[in-house]
């Protein structure tokens, strides 16, 4: 909570391209543990998924950032199950609850913004 309301005091909010970025750099987290680990198998997993929160993002970016509130929470749900379904041994124990954590309240965060027409959720148009 701190770093969103830190980005709205500071107005790094104002601009559309703060939350997209963050979900680009929580999803590449999993890939850092996984080179930090030795696992090239994780890695190339890790990488996969990294590519899909990547495309979310931009999707978002481009057209609406109610995208990156579901995929924020997606993200947090996914570090619940991550630990199920991917072998990465870089990944701290404590990593997957403290990500939850953040992933759900920059989600409601960000969701507040939107809501509260703090930050306008759809893209504008650009002259052609």
């Amino acid at each position: 909570m701190t770093v969103s309301l830190l980005a709205t005091v500071v107005g790094f909010d104002r601009d559309r391209a703060l939350y997209p970025i963050v979900l680009i750099v929580i999803a590449s987290y999993y890939g850092l543990f996984a080179i930090m680990g030795g696992s090239m198998q994780a890695l190339i997993v890790e990488s996969g998924i990294i590519g899909a929160f990547v495309l979310v993002s931009i999707v978002a970016f481009k057209f609406n950032l109610w995208w990156v509130v579901a995929a924020l929470s997606a993200h947090g749900i996914f570090d619940v199950i991550h630990g199920h379904l991917i072998s990465n041994p870089g990944v701290p124990v404590w990593w997957p609850m403290f990500c939850l954590m953040y992933d759900l309240t920059a989600a409601g965060y960000l969701a507040w913004l939107l809501s509260g027409s703090r930050l306008t959720a759809a893209a504008r148009s650009q002259p052609t």
